[in-house]
C-alpha cells in the first residue's frame, strides 16, 4: 500500500547488505535470491507481532531469520496517517472505494490487519523471489505469495472478504496461474464482493463511485502532463525509481527509447544502479549520465 510521493530516506550500505544475506540464506543455497525469477518456498513461516504490520504487509520469521513481505496482487487500506504519502495514499484508496470520509479508510484497514493476523496465527507457507518492494520499512520488503495453514492463499481472501482490491504487482503464482489470469480472477472476486456489500464495500456510495474515480483519475493525469511537459529539461522534478516507474516515465530521460525502457523494465528488480550495466544498450558513460535522474528505492 505504499505508492505514490513518498518522503526520502536513506539505508545504510551496511544494512542493505545483511538483508541481501538474508535472503540469500532463506533461498537454501541459490546463488542470488533477489534476481531469480523462480519462488522459492520457505515452509512453517510465524507472523511477527509488529506495530508496521497491516493487511497486506507484515514481518515473518522463518529458518532463523526475519523479513517484511508484501502481498502481489492486492492492495488493503491503509491503516494509519503518519506520513504526507500515506496521506495521499488514503484519499486514492477513498475515492476508489466510494468511501464517504478518510476515517473509513483506516477503520477497514485495521479490519483487514486483524483479518490477516488471524488467518496467519498459525504457521503458513511463503513463495517468494525476493523481488524488492521497497516501502519505508527500515528492513525493506520482498513480494511474496502466502498460504495459510489451511492451504489459502491470503491475497485471494483478503478480496474474496471485501478487506483489499485487486491493484499492484503481480506474476505467476506457485502454481503456475499466469499474472493475467490472477489479475483477472482477483478482479471477479473484487466485482463479487461489491455485490455482496462485503467489507469495505458495506461502506461504498455507488452514486458517488463514478465522481470520485473521476477526480482521482483527473488528479493522476495533471501529474503525468507536468513530467511530460519537463521532457527535455536536464531533469525531472525528481528522480525516477527504476523499480517502479513505468515505460513511459523512462522515456522522459534523454537517450532512453521505448526498446531500452522496456528492456529495464523486464529487467526489475535492481539493487543498485549498476545493476543496468547488465541491460544491452546501457554503457557505462550512459548510466553516469543518469545517475541524478534515477534512484532504486
Amino acid at each position: 500500500m505504499r505508492h505514490g510521493i513518498q518522503k526520502q530516506y536513506s539505508i545504510s550500505k551496511a544494512f542493505r547488505r545483511r538483508f541481501w544475506l538474508m535472503a540469500l540464506v532463506l533461498c537454501a543455497g541459490v546463488a542470488s535470491a533477489a534476481s531469480s525469477p523462480e519462488l522459492q518456498e520457505l515452509k512453517g513461516a510465524l507472523l511477527v507481532d509488529n506495530a508496521g504490520n497491516d493487511g497486506d504487509s507484515f514481518l515473518v520469521s522463518g529458518a532463523g531469520k526475519q523479513f517484511r513481505v508484501r502481498l502481489y496482487f492486492v492492495d488493503a487500506p491503509e491503516t494509519s496517517a503518519s506520513w504526507d504519502s500515506d496521506l495521499v495514499r488514503i484519499k486514492e484508496q477513498r475515492r476508489y472505494f466510494g468511501l464517504p470520509d478518510e476515517k473509513a479508510v483506516l477503520a477497514y484497514g485495521k479490519a483487514a490487519a486483524a483479518f490477516s493476523r488471524g488467518k496467519l496465527a498459525k504457521p503458513f507457507d511463503v513463495y517468494t523471489a525476493f523481488a524488492s518492494a521497497l516501502g519505508r520499512s527500515p528492513e525493506g520488503r520482498v513480494y511474496a505469495f502466502v498460504r495459510t495453514a489451511d492451504g489459502e492463499d491470503l491475497g485471494r481472501l483478503l478480496v474474496q472478504q471485501g478487506l483489499a482490491r485487486a491493484y499492484g504487482v503481480g506474476r505467476e503464482n506457485p502454481d503456475g496461474v499466469s499474472r493475467d489470469e490472477m489479475k483477472a480472477r482477483l478482479s471477479d472476486l473484487e466485482a463479487a464482493a461489491m455485490l455482496k456489500n462485503l467489507g469495505i464495500w458495506q461502506s461504498s456510495n455507488p452514486d458517488r463511485l463514478e465522481e470520485y474515480r473521476a477526480a482521482q483519475r483527473q488528479e493522476e493525469q495533471a501529474i503525468r502532463t507536468v513530467r511530460q511537459g519537463l521532457q527535455g529539461e536536464e531533469a525531472p522534478v525528481a528522480p525516477l525509481n527504476v523499480n517502479t516507474c513505468s515505460k513511459e516515465e523512462l522515456q522522459t530521460i534523454k537517450g532512453i527509447g521505448p526498446a531500452l525502457a522496456g528492456k529495464i523494465v523486464s529487467g526489475r528488480p535492481y539493487r543498485t544502479l549498476d545493476d543496468l550495466l547488465k541491460i544491452q544498450g546501457i554503457s557505462p558513460a550512459k548510466l553516469e549520465s543518469w545517475r541524478d535522474l534515477m534512484r532504486v528505492n
